[in-house]
């Protein structure tokens, strides 16, 4: 039997759940906290969705971020730093991938536009994600997890810039946001999407099935921890 790697899993108190149902159904073992201390005994980073990043880390002033917890930038941005150093996988999903992003040195959109607005930010009265389609590379990760066009879910209002270094954009929306990235050369990964709401219980007739995102980075993680 494949053995269970541990993945820190760094979030909101609120917002863990389906990031640890995911990982634990997956193969993986959970260790979720809210603004983890930096402890390398792990064998993955998941990196979860929430509020915005303060625009100081990326050297901007507040144009439309919302919901700044300046105790989880700091906490992250030293975890991401970290692990980047020590080449251990890490998976940033939402406003994980816009960490990641902030991490290497990208920059954010603060707030996308009110017509792009209307495709991508989680709909609060119905309570529900907004769903459509994005386009991969070929030869990408995502390319070789579900192919060159599919469909995913959606709840953000913020995007990123100008990439991190290392970084190289690998998925785009219809109308060019970047939605997925991967480093050149570390085993790094980030979407915009909501993963863990695509899989398991939650798994969805009109998007991919998220599962498979996580047992790659669940495989990598083993992989390291295997040397």
């Amino acid at each position: 039997m494949a053995s269970s790697p541990r993945i820190l899993i760094s979030g909101s108190d609120e917002g863990r759940a389906n990031y640890e149902t995911a990982v634990a159904q997956l193969g993986g073992t959970p260790c979720s906290f809210y603004c983890p201390p930096c402890n390398m005994d792990y064998d993955g980073l998941l990196l979860c969705g929430g509020d915005d990043i303060d625009p100081i880390r990326f050297g901007q002033e507040n144009k439309g971020s919302e919901g700044i917890d300046p105790a989880r930038d700091q906490a992250e941005l030293v975890l991401t730093s970290a692990y980047v150093a020590a080449g251990k996988p890490i998976l940033g999903i939402c406003r994980g991938h816009q960490l990641l992003n902030v991490a290497l040195g990208g920059s954010l959109l603060q707030d996308i536009s009110p017509q792009l607005r209307l495709f991508h930010t989680h709909d609060p009265i119905a309570d529900v994600d907004k769903v459509h389609p994005v386009r991969a590379s070929e030869g990408s990760l995502l390319h070789t997890l579900y192919g060159p066009v599919f469909s995913v879910n959606s709840a953000h209002h913020q995007a990123l810039d100008r990439l991190g270094e290392g970084l190289v954009a690998v998925q785009w929306s219809e109308s060019g946001i970047v939605e997925g990235i991967q480093h050149k050369s570390l085993p790094i990964i980030g979407v915009q999407f909501h993963p863990e709401r695509m899989c398991c219980r939650n798994l969805r007739a009109d998007t991919v099935d998220g599962a498979f995102l996580f047992r790659h980075f669940l495989d990598l993680c083993r992989k390291y921890a295997h040397g």
